[in-house]
């Protein structure tokens, strides 16, 4: 091989490849056609010239420039601030409203399962020794007892980020175990509202229900919302598996886990928010009407923010998923 009559033929199309790399305004879809091409082509040149003619400067120069082509290439897009705020303004919202019809109803049994308990555990002294030793219930429930300490026990900061961490937990396995028929999620929903339920039940018998109400709502209003719409979006994935519609069952279940993933993060947001309200506004001095006021008005922004962005972005076709182009292809099924 003659190398200067190669570097000759073949000069503009390196130089032109250096170019298209070196731009910063985002390619036309010509020149991504052109960067491809060129890519292949001066890897074509890299090629022959290590086999016939090594130069160690120009081979240097190639493998470079071979590289950051094929970064260019095949990496995958960048995430940025707008694709998060896009999210949370369009995708979260689109993601819970869509799954409206599956948290809601969870959110309605669930919490009459718990006033069921609630009132199973207040009208029955047998229930209640069997959850503890009368000493032990006095000490649970009278004032300044541990039902009301709890909220105090620990620095607001500290106390804050343990609740934030134990509900997104709780979050987590609903959504990531859904695919498991929805099992996990009702086990998950069964525990918290028994929880929720023991607590109702003794401490209205100890006629300081009004005191508990006080102590959760402020936080719980938010927090629930939080573990119903995760439930609600795990049992919709268990169901994916049982019915997929018109989609393969693989790709339902893609794009249904994917959706719920994003779920996790903006619910994660969520249960901050939720944390920061238990760790200092329950425990605080404020009057109880105020305290639960806050949890009130929290619990109506997320629900206006989920009906009127949600909807809006539904009808504008979000779903909730990934960008078309961050997915795979998917091959059509017949009905």
């Amino acid at each position: 091989m003659d190398l200067d009559v190669f570097v000759s033929a073949h000069r503009a199309d390196w130089d032109r490849l250096e170019e298209l790399l070196r731009r910063r305004r985002p390619r036309t879809g010509g020149e991504a056609d052109e960067l491809v091409a060129l890519y292949q082509r001066t890897a074509t040149h890299l090629s022959h010239l290590q086999a016939s003619a090594p130069d160690p400067a120009l081979t240097a120069r190639l493998t470079s420039l071979v590289a950051r082509a094929r970064s260019a290439v095949t990496a995958p897009r960048r995430s940025s601030w707008r694709d998060a705020g896009r999210f949370l303004a369009a995708g979260f919202p689109a993601a819970v409203y869509r799954t409206l019809h599956w948290w809601a109803p969870t959110a309605v049994l669930s919490v009459l399962l718990a006033a069921v308990i609630g009132w199973w555990v207040a009208g029955n002294p047998q229930v209640q020794a069997v959850i503890g030793a009368p000493d032990e219930l006095r000490e649970m429930t009278r004032p300044g007892g541990d039902y009301e300490t709890y909220y105090s026990s620990n620095p607001a900061a500290s106390f804050a980020a343990q609740v934030w961490t134990n509900n997104a937990r709780a979050v987590a396995i609903c959504l990531v175990f859904g695919a498991l028929l929805g099992v996990p999620v009702l086990w998950v929903l069964l525990l918290n509202m028994a929880n929720l339920g023991v607590g109702l039940g003794l401490m209205a018998a100890a006629g300081r229900l009004d005191v508990f109400l006080g102590l959760v709502l402020p936080h719980g209003l938010l927090e629930l919302t939080a573990v119903f719409v995760a439930a609600g979006t795990g049992l919709r994935l268990g169901w994916t598996i049982v019915d997929p519609g018109p989609r393969s069952r693989r790709d339902a279940l893609a794009a249904e886990g994917r959706a719920a993933i994003g779920m996790a993060i903006g619910l994660a947001v969520v249960l901050f928010v939720s944390g920061v309200i238990e760790g200092f506004v329950t425990p605080s001095g404020l009057p109880t009407w105020a305290r639960v006021a806050i949890g009130v008005v929290a619990e109506a922004v997320f629900l206006a923010y989920v009906v009127v962005l949600g909807r809006r972005a539904v009808r504008a076709g979000e779903t909730g998923d990934v960008d078309a182009a961050d997915r795979p292809a998917a091959v059509p099924t017949a009905a």
